[in-house]
């Protein structure tokens, strides 16, 4: 970097941030891509989402909040832009190979004996572009052998980034994204294909991905190894806790749980136990706490044809069901929604026959398009529970929702049907319960009130370990926000370095045109001069240097009039001048000088003067010096 471009970049490190709005502004334009395109970073952490924000906002020349919303309505590719931004897929294979090393050594030959027969199943969540869900794939081809891979083994692998996934899904990496992976492992599971490489097709099929996003859609279930590494950090302490729930309710109960570095869950003890802290395992505690509760399950029946009064019969039944329903056929078009669906949802018969993700029930009060796909395409029956429902002037209202395929007889499915289950009173119950628990825990606070002296020492050793504990979340925080500045630092390292490599191809490409054309010009048997605009030479070849005893590098940048050579250039000067100016020189450009050579020999010389064909904007002429009678100066 020279010191022009290093003021430059320090001019840029200084320069006031532009203003772009307050943090209400902020909010709202993170709420308007929730709604508009069913992304969730409400739970990001704030500063690192400003950054990614902040970043896409100057690539694209914008200063504001609101201007930038503006261009998100109007602009529908910016949003895969912005999502590409802020969902930072920095990933490698064997990433951080000593903890790797840890599981293949002693973790997974425990969870192996435990399991010596039967399916695995595995979840890499965050899989981004998926070498971790392939590291998972050969650790576990290297443990069991690939025929009993193949046959046991199922490795489930979500993100919420469709451009990495599609990525992922071709399973084809470049030599650098290669590079940690140890070179014998190479060989034993990927093919070469042209310059890239290519994971084994037979073990392929044993890895699906999807998108699903942790903090809103459903968790994988009887998972016995789950990685969710570098995928926290960058999300707030309430988020965490809400998806290491989800997490704990995935996990089988001898389940193995691997996060990243900056990664620890201190503050959910009472979910997971560290077995291994410093590479960051931790297993399950405790049964199960999945947000289920019991309740019948509600499945509409999709009748076949019969006679008018029947087919009135069960539609008129439907409709009177005191449970929300609403059928989708295999198109993803709404069928029909029963008077609960109706009154609950703002549904109207005009409603029937538009796409489902066409209406708001269809994001709001969750985000259901994912939830239909999922049950559409796993054809199982998909739950998301404890979904909150609020409308103006009415009370607050919770509902489990079932996404159900539905099948005839043959087992061909028709459609999907959308159930929502009201839990309200069921949750009004559980807080009950709750606020009961809390007064007896009052009343017996109070009964501990006698022994005064113990309790201010325990109060005050209590108070000690807040401080520690307050503490050690600081540092642990500090230390996630600085591994996510890592790893965007990496990101556009990544960047670079591809950059780096187009200019290195640009530049031998050009250096070796450069060799070329000095050849060239070092071949002609006469002498050459090219001079710019300005009649200042470009270039100088050598039998011009053997006859005029002038080197190249002397004459380059020197005005050709001004030369101190034995050849009379003031009558060169009219034919130059003309030629530059883009007129007919006099005697066409060609003429024969009496010179006197480096040796002091007279000689004549044939000057031809001519236009550079091709040349740049700003112009250039040809001088072709030829000794007349042959041989060398």
């Amino acid at each position: 970097m020279d010191d022009q471009d290093e003021n430059q970049e320090q001019e840029q490190e200084h320069a006031p941030e532009p203003v772009r709005g307050s943090a209400q502004d902020f909010e709202e334009l993170i709420e308007h891509l929730k709604e508009a395109r069913g992304f969730d970073f409400t739970g990001y952490k704030r500063a690192s989402l400003l950054r990614r924000v902040h970043r896409r906002m100057d690539d694209v020349g914008v200063t504001g909040y609101d201007e930038y919303r503006d261009r998100l309505e109007v602009d529908a590719d910016e949003f895969t832009a912005l999502f590409n931004t802020i969902l930072i897929n920095v990933t490698s294979f064997f990433r951080d190979i000593d903890a790797w090393d840890r599981l293949r050594a002693e973790f997974l030959p425990q969870l192996l004996a435990a399991r010596p027969s039967g399916p695995i199943r595995a979840w890499s969540a965050g899989c981004a572009s998926g070498q971790e869900a392939y590291t998972i794939a050969i650790c576990l081809a290297e443990a069991l052998g690939t025929e009993e891979f193949r046959q046991r083994v199922k490795i489930y692998a979500t993100d919420a980034d469709d451009d990495a996934l599609t990525h992922a899904r071709t399973a084809t990496y470049s030599e650098r994204e290669m590079g940690s992976l140890p070179k014998e492992l190479r060989e034993k599971y990927f093919e070469p294909n042209g310059a890239r490489f290519t994971f084994r097709q037979d073990l392929r099929r044993s890895v699906i991905f999807g998108r699903a996003d942790l903090v809103q859609d459903a968790p994988i279930s009887h998972v016995d190894l789950l990685t969710c590494r570098n995928t926290l950090m960058y999300l707030t302490a309430e988020t965490q806790a809400r998806i290491a729930e989800r997490l704990h309710y995935s996990l089988r109960p001898d389940g193995l749980l691997f996060l990243g570095k900056a990664e620890m869950l201190l503050s959910q003890a009472s979910l997971f136990t560290p077995v291994d802290l410093k590479n960051r395992f931790f297993r399950r505690v405790g049964g199960s706490r999945a947000p289920h509760r019991p309740s019948a399950t509600v499945t509409p029946t999709v009748f076949p044809a019969a006679a008018d009064d029947a087919t009135s019969l069960r539609a008129e039944a439907l409709a009177a069901s005191p449970v929300a329903q609403i059928v989708l056929n295999q198109n993803g078009n709404v069928v029909l929604s029963n008077h609960r669906a109706d009154t609950l949802f703002g549904l109207s018969p005009s409603d029937v026959g538009r796409p489902f993700q066409d209406l708001e029930v269809s994001y709001r009060p969750v985000e259901l398009r994912s939830a239909v796909e999922q049950a559409h395409t796993q054809r199982r029956t998909v739950w998301i529970r404890d979904v909150e429902f609020s409308r103006p002037r009415s009370d607050r209202q919770w509902f489990d929702v079932q996404v159900v395929p539905l099948r005839n007889t043959q087992g061909h499915v028709l459609g999907t049907a959308v159930v929502f289950i009201d839990v309200s009173r069921s949750r009004q119950l559980q807080d009950e319960l709750e606020e009961a628990h809390r007064q007896l825990e009052t009343a017996y606070e109070e009964l501990q009130s006698t022994n005064e002296e113990l309790e201010t020492t325990n109060e005050e050793l209590q108070s000690t370990v807040e401080e520690l504990e307050t503490t050690n979340e600081e540092l642990h925080s500090t230390n996630e926000e600085l591994e996510t500045m890592n790893e965007e630092l990496q990101s556009m390292n990544d960047e670079l370095q591809n950059s780096n490599q187009e200019l290195r191809l640009r530049t031998d490409e050009v250096s070796a045109l450069n060799a070329y054309m000095e050849g060239v010009f070092a071949s002609l048997r006469v002498g050459v001069a090219v001079v710019d605009a300005d009649m200042r030479i470009t270039v100088w070849n050598a039998w011009a240097a053997d006859l005029w005893g002038i080197r190249a590098d002397e004459a380059a940048g020197e005005h050709l009039l001004n030369l101190d050579i034995g050849l009379p250039l003031h009558e060169v000067g009219p034919a130059l001048r003309a030629v530059l100016a883009g007129e007919e020189p006099p005697a066409g450009g060609s003429f024969v000088l009496d010179a006197v050579n480096r040796r002091g020999r007279g000689i004549r010389v044939q000057v031809t003067v001519s236009a550079l064909d091709g040349a740049p904007a700003h112009g250039g002429a040809l001088v072709v010096m030829d000794q007349l009678g042959g041989g060398r100066p």
